[in-house]
């Protein structure tokens, strides 16, 4: 899936999971977009533009450094910006809410995918 273009938001989506598959990575992003979320916060209340910078060079060093140190993939900001910073945020949104191991299932990424491609 790499190769071809992904033309739809719900296809990026499990792609997107599923280049978020260890754990290790995935707390790297927890911890980037809470840093982000602290800084935008920051700048609302206290006003100033330095924090918006802030946010930006926070949320993505940790991710980044997930991507590079445990997951050893390239991040999908490059390919797709958009979709990607959207998805770094559902994706803590969906960590906090619980779902997440059955988004991660749908998209193929777990125990059960995982037995169930040993199975075919």
């Amino acid at each position: 899936m790499n190769a071809a273009r992904i033309a739809t938001y719900p296809e990026f989506w499990h792609y997107y999971l599923r280049e978020h598959a260890k754990p290790a990575t995935r707390a790297w992003h927890y911890f980037g977009t809470s840093l982000t979320i602290l800084c935008l916060l920051a700048a609302a209340v206290l006003r100033q533009p330095w924090f918006l910078a802030a946010s930006v060079i926070l949320g993505y060093a940790p991710a980044w450094i997930g991507h590079f140190a445990s997951e050893r993939n390239r991040p999908a900001t490059f390919r797709y910006p958009v979709w990607s910073l959207v998805s770094d945020f559902r994706l803590f949104g969906v960590w906090l809410s619980g779902n997440l191991a059955r988004q991660l299932e749908a998209a193929g990424v777990g125990a059960a995918s995982k037995q169930q491609k040993a199975g075919s």
